[in-house]
C-alpha cells in the first residue's frame, strides 16, 4: 500500500546505476555463505567513511582501521546474558555496518541510505517484507529478533530493543523518537530480566516520542498518541493517549477484517534472561494507601 501524500524523487541516471550495481554487489556477497561478513563490512566502512580501501586504511590509519572492522569493538548487547553469542556474531558486523554508514552521507542521501537498510535488513531481521523503509539512527538491541511485515515505515532515532522480540506488521509506522521495548526488570532486583515479546499490529502507528513497554500489543490500525507512555494494549482502531496510556478515542472506521486483536491475540510465553532468577517475578509494588497501612506504628517511650 502507497503512502500516496509523498511524491517520487529522481535523481540522475548515472548516480542512481551506480548505486544500483553497488547494492546489488552488496546483497550478493552477503548471499554467499563463504563471505567473511566482518572483512565485507569493514571494506565498505573504509571506502564510505575514508574513501580508501580497507588495506590501505590499514596500512596508513591503523587506528581508524580498527574501529571499522566490527570484531575490534564491542555492543551493549554482548554484555546481556539473553543475547544468542552465535546469532548475534553473525549479525554483529552489519549493525556495525549500518550504525556507522548512517553517519555519512552515504547514510544521508535517503535514495541510497534506505535502500542499503533494506539489504542489511534481509541478512539481519528474522524476517523483512517487502519495500521496508527504514529512515536513518535507528538502534536495535540484537537485530536478528525483529520480525517486520510488508510497506512498514520506521523514521529517525528510533531504538527498537528486540532482545526479547518485536513484531512489526504489514504497514505499521513508527514516528521518530520512539522507544520500543521487549525486556522489563524486577523493580528489586535490577539482575531480574523478563523478556515479552512486542507487538504492532496492521497500520498501527506509534507517533512521535512515545515509548511502548515490553509485551505491549498495540492491535491493527490503532494508534499511540505522541509522547504517551504504553505499558499494556490498545484495540482495534484505538486511540490511546497519556502517561500511563489509556485508549479514549476510536477510529471512525467500516468494518474490516483484524489479524491483531490485544483482546484474542495469543501472546508468546515470557521469557527469563538471567538464570539466577528463573522464577517469573511476583509483585514487588504496593499503592500508597497500601504503604500506609503497612507502616508500623512507633509509640513514645516515657
Amino acid at each position: 500500500m502507497g503512502v500516496t501524500w509523498l511524491k517520487p524523487v529522481e535523481i540522475g541516471q548515472d548516480a542512481q546505476a551506480t548505486y544500483n550495481e553497488f547494492l546489488r554487489d552488496l546483497d550478493a556477497r552477503l548471499s554467499d555463505p563463504g563471505t567473511d561478513r566482518f572483512e565485507l563490512a569493514a571494506g565498505v566502512l573504509a571506502e564510505i567513511m575514508y574513501g580508501r580501501p580497507l588495506a590501505q586504511l590499514r596500512a596508513e590509519a591503523p587506528l581508524a582501521a580498527l574501529n571499522v572492522d566490527a570484531r575490534n569493538v564491542t555492543f551493549e548487547a554482548e554484555y546481556y546474558m539473553a543475547t544468542d553469542t552465535e546469532a548475534f556474531t553473525r549479525v554483529k558486523p552489519l549493525l556495525w555496518l549500518w550504525k556507522n554508514a548512517d553517519l555519512t552521507p552515504v547514510g544521508q542521501n535517503p535514495v541510497l541510505g534506505i535502500p542499503l537498510r533494506r539489504v542489511l535488513a534481509g541478512h539481519v531481521f528474522r524476517r523483512v517484507g517487502r519495500e521496508f523503509k527504514c529512515w536513518q539512527n535507528v538502534e536495535f538491541s540484537v537485530g536478528y529478533n525483529m520480525e517486520v511485515g510488508d510497506d512498514v515505515v520506521v523514521h529517525r532515532h528510533v531504538l527498537l530493543d528486540d532482545i526479547g522480540g518485536i513484531e512489526l506488521h504489514d504497514n505499521a509506522s513508527i514516528s521518530d523518537y520512539v522507544n520500543v521495548y521487549s525486556h522489563t526488570h524486577s523493580v528489586l532486583d535490577g539482575p531480574d530480566v523478563t523478556l515479552r515479546r512486542t507487538v504492532i499490529g496492521r497500520g498501527a502507528r506509534v507517533t512521535y516520542h512515545s515509548t511502548v513497554l515490553a509485551g505491549s500489543v498495540i492491535s491493527d490500525d490503532a494508534m499511540l498518541a505522541t509522547h504517551a507512555l504504553l505499558r499494556g494494549d490498545i484495540p482495534p482502531h484505538g486511540i490511546a493517549m497519556g502517561v500511563p496510556a489509556r485508549t479514549t478515542r476510536f477510529k471512525v472506521r467500516p468494518a474490516q477484517d483484524v489479524h491483531v486483536d490485544s483482546r484474542s491475540f495469543v501472546r508468546a510465553a515470557d521469557r527469563k534472561a538471567n538464570p539466577e532468577f528463573p522464577e517469573p517475578t511476583p509483585n514487588q509494588t504496593r499503592l500508597p494507601e497500601e504503604q500506609e497501612q503497612a507502616r508500623p506504628l512507633v509509640t513514645g517511650q516515657g
